[in-house]
């Protein structure tokens, strides 16, 4: 099911939502490379795209070994004849900041506008509920939660690891908890018919169809798994107390 809208009132207009898109889009425009807007890459197209994931993007081998991927490195996780020097493919690479640079990071278009609607569609109501430093909690640290979901599985996986998916995998668990029975408009493509259906419903088939991602599909389903999850057990804490009716509010 594709979300269209939700029909969920709000107390303001959201900042931090708005804002996250449009460093999404600028990242994928403005510093990753042309070769990333292509659908059909060439083959010297793919050699640049890998280039820039593997100087700039999390991989579960280096996070595993805590340093960037060489030959040996890559001959361990992989199990493969890749040579024995211990001297990284890009050695001012920083782990740790790679995790964080994956957030913002995106295979193609399809991959960025998809990730850019579920958060357009249910960010701004978690925003409002929130406030933005919770909000910012909540996206940052499911984001790397998801990160370390899939590096559990995969531990020796030298895939790169990019996209905004788990931190807004985390975001979907928090609505799921705080506006189960919020409407949503929806269709199923390619069937342009709209219908209505409980956020329960909706967000609770898109997490068990994570389980039945087809093998082999590069779609990283346990970073969306974890994300989720985390998102609907952190939002119990971060929640405001506060709990005034809502005074005035906006449908999209």
């Amino acid at each position: 099911m594709l979300p269209l809208r939700d029909i969920n009132p709000r107390r303001r207009l959201p900042i931090l939502t708005p804002l996250l898109i449009v460093v999404n889009v600028l990242m994928f425009l403005l510093f990753q490379p042309a070769t990333f807007h292509d659908l059909m890459p060439t083959n010297d197209a793919t050699v640049v795209r890998a280039e820039f994931l593997y100087e700039n993007a999390a991989v579960p081998c280096e996070l595993t070994h805590g340093k960037p991927l060489s030959p040996s490195l890559e001959s361990d996780c992989a199990h493969v004849a890749a040579g024995d020097s211990s001297e990284p493919f890009f050695p001012g690479k920083n782990i740790a900041l790679s995790v964080l640079a994956s957030m913002f990071m995106h295979a193609n278009w399809l991959h960025l506008l998809g990730n850019m609607w579920f958060l357009w569609v249910f960010g701004d109501n978690i925003e409002d509920r929130l406030g933005i430093v919770r909000y910012l909690l909540l996206y940052f640290v499911g984001g790397v939660a998801a990160t370390f979901g899939h590096v559990v599985l995969s531990p020796d996986s030298i895939v790169p690891v990019i996209g905004a998916s788990g931190a807004i995998a985390a975001v979907l668990g928090a609505y799921l908890v705080l506006f189960p029975r919020a409407r949503i408009i929806a269709m199923v493509p390619p069937i342009p018919i709209p219908f209505t259906v409980s956020a329960m419903v909706l967000l609770g088939v898109w997490f068990v169809l994570q389980f039945f991602t087809t093998p082999g599909s590069d779609v990283a389903w346990a970073a969306h798994v974890t994300g989720f999850v985390f998102g609907a057990i952190a939002v119990l804490a971060l929640r405001p107390k506060d709990r005034r009716p809502v005074l005035t509010g906006r449908s999209r």
